[in-house]
């Protein structure tokens, strides 16, 4: 698993000892209505349908580790139904919106030629915010316009950029990345950082970096709350649908390990057509 997810796993374990021991419930004494009424309490609490069934995914992966360890004979976690996921359709921005907030990103400083060619291929590639900050030079190749992505679960795919992001990652790479890596103070026999994009400091960025200098570049145009690194991730494959790209290719260019997670992007697209349909037709 990747280290995000086992740390969320550690947490929600954590969650249910700290419960149990409230209730003076040890580890092997847990028992699918424990289970069940620890679910509850989750849900009293305000925590959405999505999360308690990732909470109960892993729970259910740790006492089957203790299954096939042989301390305990059966995984109760097995015997608890997951709750339905919330509907969930992710925010899109319209192509024009898009464009329009690439194009606002001036390039006058490094700073500015850093984030454009950052949001430029974060749109044209489909990244994750922590697929962004992955990124190593080595990683893209201008000449064949590609780039190799290290994804969820150590999964690592080839995805095509267009022109735009190239001009982009070039500006980027003579006139700013240079500047910026200059400036972390090593002196000869230090490393240089590998990371593709980095920080004024000349250090390879966080996650909260990017989504902080998304916040701020939307900020700057005005285009609303709620516009994230996965905004244009969603966006991304939500154009690609509406260009006529085949599902099966937009689950490889997203790197996502099931279909079913793309097809997400479908009920996008069909609601849009719904709310079309009903600002068109007479008889709506």
């Amino acid at each position: 698993m990747a280290e995000k997810t086992r740390r969320a796993y550690g947490v929600d374990l954590q969650q249910l000892a700290d419960w149990a021991a409230r209730h003076g419930v040890d580890a092997a004494s847990v028992d699918a209505r424990t289970l069940r009424r620890f679910a509850g309490v989750l849900s009293e609490r305000g925590l959405s349908r999505s999360t308690i069934a990732r909470k109960l995914a892993s729970i259910r992966s740790f006492y089957r580790h203790l299954v096939e360890r042989g301390e305990l004979e059966a995984n109760p976690a097995d015997l608890v139904a997951t709750p339905k996921r919330d509907s969930y359709l992710p925010r899109v921005l319209r192509a024009d919106e898009v464009a329009a907030l690439l194009d606002s990103i001036p390039t006058a400083d490094p700073l500015e030629l850093r984030d454009r060619a950052m949001f430029e291929l974060a749109y044209a590639a489909g990244l994750r915010a922590e697929e962004i900050v992955n990124l190593d030079v080595s990683d893209v190749d201008p000449d064949g316009e590609e780039l190799r992505v290290s994804g969820k679960g150590g999964r690592t795919r080839i995805v095509p950029a267009g022109e735009p992001a190239w001009r982009a990652i070039e500006a980027y790479l003579e006139r700013a990345r240079p500047r910026l890596a200059a400036a972390d103070g090593g002196g000869p026999g230090v490393r240089v950082e590998a990371a593709l994009f980095l920080s004024r400091r000349g250090r390879r960025l966080s996650t909260s970096d990017v989504r902080r200098r998304l916040a701020v570049r939307v900020r700057r145009m005005a285009a609303g709350a709620g516009v994230s690194p996965h905004t244009l991730r969603h966006s991304f494959a939500t154009h690609l649908l509406e260009g006529g790209a085949d599902l099966r290719a937009i689950q490889e260019l997203l790197g996502h390990a099931s279909i079913s997670t793309t097809q997400t992007y479908t009920r996008v697209e069909s609601a849009r057509l719904r709310r079309e349909y009903s600002r068109a037709h007479p008889r709506a």
